[in-house]
């Protein structure tokens, strides 16, 4: 029996070492040129050196996992693909990678980026040991990152360790409300980062050559609680003022990729185009397809999707030995 696994986010990484000591062949299909998920592409080398990562990755090797890069299944091979090939189950850890920009007027202007892409280019492609690794990335002097969680402190941290002369968060609510670990503030405050509480981006502002040179934004003031039990930010009518800036990182948060979903027929996903999967057995809709890790509950923490890749692995054990 052999399962195959789809890798982009700790949960395949989790489930393949576990899978195989239970005995099970297993087959790793990695997006990128290099395995290792978000703790590759998403962590910076300050705060997890990949040396670990790849020591982790080398042990699954030597475990009997097969790992196979430069694979993004949706497109070259579909799930169904890999059911017709003969794997017996698959699990979907593709994480939840999809950009999310605040849609608002010049967006679209050079030197504004997502935080996917600039950690990608920086942790991935070793842009922070320039210039023995010559990779093209921004290195502005004012970068001002959006948003207030870990990704954040991750960008604003990584800005100032190529170059900047300022960093500065720019957040909606206040410093109370920041989804970030207190422990990672804390380490942005001490390396001189600027915190910009209350504020809020309406315009990008561009130069004569197309590149964003300021951000119009507004003050907020908080209301009562949302959805997420956190007080809304509300804007302050008349409180327009211009920050300059010279490079733009967004790090407001991520969606699903829709590409599995929309090639995988009768693949439940919710409102938000997350898969559909049980809490204790990561089963989907879809009869020998599991699912675990941010694509299930959108973006969270490394440990819960080890933890969803636990559980999972249980229940595919116990369905390939049902078989």
């Amino acid at each position: 029996m052999c399962i195959r696994d789809r890798v982009r986010s700790p949960a395949g990484l989790t489930i393949a070492g576990d899978l195989t000591r239970l005995g099970h062949a297993v087959t790793v299909f990695e997006g990128l040129h290099k395995p290792g998920g978000v703790l590759i592409y998403g962590i910076p080398e300050f705060r997890l050196p990949k040396a670990i990562v790849d020591a982790e990755v080398d042990y699954l090797v030597r475990l009997g996992v097969e790992i196979k890069t430069n694979m993004v299944i949706g497109r070259g091979k579909t799930v169904d693909d890999l059911l017709d090939e003969g794997y017996d189950a698959v699990f979907l850890g593709v994480g939840a990678g999809a950009p999310v920009f605040m849609n608002i007027p010049g967006e679209n202007l050079s030197g504004i980026y997502s935080a996917n892409e600039y950690l990608t280019r920086s942790n991935l492609m070793k842009a922070y040991r320039f210039p023995e690794y010559d990779t093209p990335i921004a290195r502005g002097k004012r970068v001002t990152v959006l948003g207030g969680g870990n990704v954040s402190m991750d960008s604003v941290r990584t800005a100032l360790r190529l170059g900047a002369e300022k960093a500065a968060i720019v957040y909606r609510r206040t410093r109370a409300e920041m989804p970030a670990r207190d422990e990672e503030i804390h380490h942005a405050e001490e390396e001189g980062v600027e915190f910009q509480f209350l504020t809020n981006p309406v315009e990008y502002l561009g130069n004569d050559k197309g590149w964003v040179r300021a951000m119009k934004c507004i003050r907020m003031e908080l209301g009562e609680p949302d959805e997420s039990g956190r007080r809304r930010p509300i804007p302050v009518e008349g409180s327009e003022f211009i920050i300059e800036t010279d490079m733009v990182v967004v790090a407001i948060g991520t969606g699903a990729n829709p590409v599995i979903p929309v090639t995988t027929p009768g693949l439940e996903t919710n409102r938000r185009g997350y898969i559909t999967a049980d809490e204790e057995t990561g089963a989907t809709s879809r009869p020998g397809v599991f699912a675990g890790g941010d694509i299930v509950t959108g973006s969270a923490t490394v440990i819960l999707a080890m933890g969803a890749a636990k559980k999972a692995a249980r229940a595919i054990d116990e369905y390939l030995k049902g078989m």
